[in-house]
């Protein structure tokens, strides 16, 4: 294993340039930083440092190294913030996870009112389509998510979380007003294999998932002629007159006026939406306090959904 300590010390010298320098960035003597070097290039069987002159400068491999350790330091910070806050108990964390169109259409107010009633919370917001969460990577307090109906968890004992339904979602066809279709009530699925359409989910999640077990159940495979990574630049596409794209009703937001939304049938893709709550973190105020609110606005969004 390498050490830690040694590698902070190559990355010191590589950011001053010299021995010397990077003695007096840490308060060493230069013989130290030397020495550390010394060990270190023993210790991976790599030439980390090469002599010029009077000196010495890094080599490629020692560059690779240090640049490979910046995720590991990163962990490291992230570990003293978390021993920090332990530490302290009058400040408290509180991670969220959310997707981009729960992001556009909960997550704002709610955390605006966290923010004014729980001043000394710190608020760490991950959007998974950024973070999507790496195995056995630890996950946050509460993780707003997606899931489909022949997939929906439930819980299990060995898994650290609550599960609590919060909508179910339709998608629909987002078509241009001067289509023939934007004059239907509704379309059928199947009628989807003869449009050109449009793709809008980069990340081939749940999201997706639940427009292709509609379209398998209608008795074809849907082929995206455009593919476009999010919702908003899907609609803009289909906006300037190419195609048809299917979005849920949630990621209705900021719809171009040359567009209009047509219920699909048939069967009816939908995605079900849930929230995760850490069981450890459940009794936290500030986890309640963001469940109460999100589920406030949870039932928003189901009386928009069932008006339209």
């Amino acid at each position: 294993m390498v050490d830690l300590h040694r590698l902070r010390i190559l990355r010191a010298l590589i950011a001053a340039g010299s021995v010397n320098g990077a003695a007096a960035a840490l308060q060493y003597t230069p013989s130290a930083i030397s020495q550390h070097i010394a060990a270190l290039q023993r210790e991976t069987g790599l030439v980390l440092v090469e002599r010029v002159g009077r000196g010495v400068v890094p080599t490629p491999a020692a560059h690779t190294l240090a640049a490979a350790g910046d995720e590991v330091f990163d962990r490291v910070a992230e570990l003293d913030r978390v021993v920090a806050d332990l530490r302290d108990a009058r400040r408290t964390r509180c991670s969220v996870r959310y997707f981009a169109s729960a992001g556009g259409a909960w997550i704002p107010p709610i955390i605006a009112d966290v923010v004014r009633t729980h001043p000394e919370v710190s608020l760490d917001l991950i959007l998974d389509e950024l973070h999507p969460l790496a195995p056995g990577e630890p996950g946050p307090d509460i993780d707003i998510t997606v899931t489909t109906a022949m997939d929906q968890p439930t819980g299990h004992p060995g898994d650290p979380y609550d599960v609590h339904p919060l909508l179910v979602d339709p998608y629909v066809a987002v078509v241009h007003r001067d289509s023939p279709l934007a004059q239907r009530e509704s379309i059928r699925v199947a009628e989807l294999a003869e449009v050109v359409l449009v793709d809008n989910d980069a990340a081939r999640g749940p999201c997706r998932q639940g427009l292709l077990n509609a379209c398998t159940a209608a008795g074809f495979t849907p082929e995206f002629a455009i593919e476009t990574h999010d919702y908003a630049s899907g609609m803009s596409v289909v906006a300037e007159g190419v195609g048809v794209t299917i979005v849920p009703r949630l990621g209705l937001v900021n719809v171009p006026e040359a567009v209009v939304a047509i219920e699909l049938t048939d069967p009816t893709p939908e995605r079900h939406i849930i929230v995760r709550i850490r069981r450890s973190s459940r009794d936290n105020p500030v986890v309640t306090r963001i469940l109460e609110l999100l589920r406030a606005r949870v039932a928003v969004s189901a009386v928009a959904v069932t008006q339209n």
